[in-house]
């Protein structure tokens, strides 16, 4: 009986579930196939045998990578650029979204929502670009000011502090203006008579906004924040990659680069896919630690 019931229902939303065909596809093919090839990591893999004839090794791609003092630095690395990242640019687009929430001139928000959601859309490669020319020893009009104000130029990006500073800076431009959109629409969700009645309480815009702002998108937040977390060792390779050089590789050196060269440059498949397994193995554990502290808040992700 029930469905008979759903049949009618089927039929109607029919033309959704075509639409969601291809989001299924990419999903299976691109998503849930990869993941019989995790069994590389387990074994010694050649293409002669390919991924199941090819001998296995048990937990010897393990050993190997975490004997490395190699392999440790550039996990450190990765841990330390991802929580700079997170620390940084988690907040920012928060601050921004209630800056803007408060201006009255919609051409004027309008205006700033376009500048600083316009970058999102650019590659690394562009904005690799843009940084190396703002900041390169030689060339760039910001050195020509330095080297006349101090006698020297200063190398920006071949200091580890300061290529720290322009990396997760960088990282924060790049992206601020995505996230900054999705808790606008956040905010455009809270009824307004929870700020008359603050007013009529006598709460100053501070207070409105810590006791009403805050809590009226803190679902948005914490949603945002346990995906973030999931991405805690996906420091970008194309950031990383563009903006790298040789003199600050002892904290340039991340997952990805490093699986970039070991497995697709030195042809390790073994070894990658075993640090790729790490990889996914700390995300979901971050993912479920997230998502624990956020269910005391009863905003659990699931």
């Amino acid at each position: 009986m029930n469905a008979v019931k759903r049949m009618p229902r089927i039929k109607k939303n029919m033309p959704l579930y075509i639409m969601f065909i291809p989001v299924i596809a990419y999903y299976l093919i691109f998503r849930y196939l990869p993941m019989g090839g995790l069994i590389i990591a387990f074994k010694d893999y050649n293409f002669f045998d390919g991924i199941l004839h090819s001998p296995w090794v048990g937990l010897q791609n393990f050993r190997m990578l975490f004997s490395n003092d190699k392999t440790l630095h550039i996990i450190w690395n990765t841990f330390w650029l991802s929580f700079l990242n997170l620390g940084v640019g988690f907040p920012v687009p928060i601050i921004l979204a209630l800056m803007l929430n408060d201006l009255k001139q919609m051409w004027y928000k309008k205006a700033i929502q376009t500048i600083v959601y316009l970058p999102h859309f650019f590659s690394w490669v562009i904005v690799g670009g843009m940084i190396v020319t703002i900041f390169s020893l030689e060339s760039s009009a910001l050195n020509r000011w330095v080297a006349e104000q101090f006698g020297a130029p200063y190398p920006f990006l071949y200091q580890p502090v300061s290529w720290v500073t322009i990396f997760v800076g960088s990282g924060v431009w790049k992206e601020m203006g995505f996230s900054t959109i999705i808790y606008l629409a956040a905010l455009s969700s809270i009824d307004p008579a929870l700020y008359e009645a603050a007013g009529m309480d006598g709460a100053s815009k501070w207070k409105q906004t810590w006791h009403v702002t805050l809590p009226g998108i803190s679902g948005t937040i914490i949603l945002l924040l346990i995906l973030s977390m999931g991405r805690i060792l996906e420091v970008g390779f194309d950031q990383v990659y563009n903006l790298r050089n040789a003199m600050v590789s002892q904290i340039s050196e991340v997952i990805s680069t490093y699986i970039f060269s070991l497995g697709i440059q030195g042809g390790q498949f073994s070894l990658t896919a075993a640090l790729g397994f790490f990889e996914s193995v700390v995300a979901f554990v971050f993912i479920l630690s997230a998502n624990l502290l956020a269910k005391k808040f009863d905003r659990q992700l699931f």
